[in-house]
């Protein structure tokens, strides 16, 4: 349990559908059939009413969210959270936004506690781990950016198993957040790394997903030309030379998960890239080659950079 401002998140083991909570979410597809799974457990002991709402109001955008009353159920409200289409494909992003829905829905209800599932990992398979990760990073960056009538949040999970992995990965995240959120802004960096006229990028093992320059937090104590050095090599296995800053980025939401203020550097690249830390691969891509999903505001940096090389 941990206390994030005024509200409490709790991750528990049980069954979603007997929650007292005011609303329970339902790990829903856009079309808000209630099959199997999570939905079809809240149908059978909720009761019909659920799913003939649910008909009023469907279909909804995969990412979106829509309430319909509880039925037999102890909650008040049932938040349908689309994560998929009927092709039970989902993602990072659709469970990211289906997430920051629902709670968007607990507030303009004024609903002061709600349980979530752990979204995309029935029918839609995604791993448990990240699933666990990206829900929190959404609960985290809402309760922090606005003033909540959540006073409690619960992730419930039916199997001990599934349970033990959504709490190592959730509370580690939330835990660690919340000390670092004590001081401010977090304090980045980030590399342009230059071999043979060519940019070297990560493709990240954590949520975000994506391509993304080599990066991250700077440590109490570093400076930020040691902690980018540092992140080169923890990220790509290289070393850094000629290295000077190019420009500081701030947007407040250049970041999904939270507030980042980071100075981009340019360096030389030394060494054979090798992916390690939270990179999951290293490749070195030409300006006008650059792959489709870049993570954060780094297409950006590097269209800024690549205006700067052509003056």
């Amino acid at each position: 349990m941990l206390k994030i401002k005024t509200t409490t998140v709790e991750i528990v083991q049980g069954d979603i559908a007997e929650q007292d909570t005011e609303a329970i979410v339902n790990a829903a597809n856009n079309k808000l059939l209630m099959g199997g799974g999570v939905a079809g457990t809240i149908k059978r002991k909720g009761g019909s009413s659920i799913q003939e709402e649910a008909n009023r109001v469907s279909p909804i955008a995969i990412g979106e969210a829509a309430v319909t009353g509880a039925g037999n159920l102890k909650a008040k409200y049932v938040i349908h959270a689309a994560t998929m289409g009927l092709d039970f494909k989902t993602n990072e992003k659709f469970i990211r936004q289906s997430t920051i829905s629902a709670l968007n829905k607990a507030e303009e209800y004024k609903i002061n506690s709600i349980t979530f599932p752990a979204l995309g990992c029935g029918a839609g398979r995604f791993p448990l781990e990240t699933s666990a990760k990206v829900m929190s990073q959404a609960v985290f960056s809402h309760l922090h950016n606005r003033k909540s009538c959540l006073q409690k949040i619960i992730f419930i999970l039916y199997h001990e198993k599934d349970w033990r992995i959504f709490d190592k990965a959730s509370m580690g995240y939330l835990t660690y957040m919340q000390k670092k959120i004590e001081q401010g802004p977090f304090i980045t960096v980030d590399v342009i790394i230059e071999i043979d006229k060519k940019i070297v990028l990560i493709k990240r093992k954590n949520p975000p997903f994506g391509w993304a320059l080599p990066g991250g937090f700077v440590d109490y104590g570093e400076s930020l030309e040691d902690a980018v050095m540092r992140e080169a090599k923890e990220e790509t296995n290289l070393e850094l030379e000629n290295l000077k800053q190019f420009h500081t980025y701030s947007d407040p939401h250049r970041d999904p998960r939270f507030h980042t203020i980071s100075t981009v550097f340019i360096g030389k690249g030394k060494g054979e890239p090798k992916a390690d830390s939270d990179a999951q691969q290293v490749e070195l891509f030409p300006l006008n080659e650059l792959p489709s999903e870049i993570a954060f505001d780094h297409r950006e940096i590097l269209e800024d950079y690549s205006k700067e090389m052509s003056n």
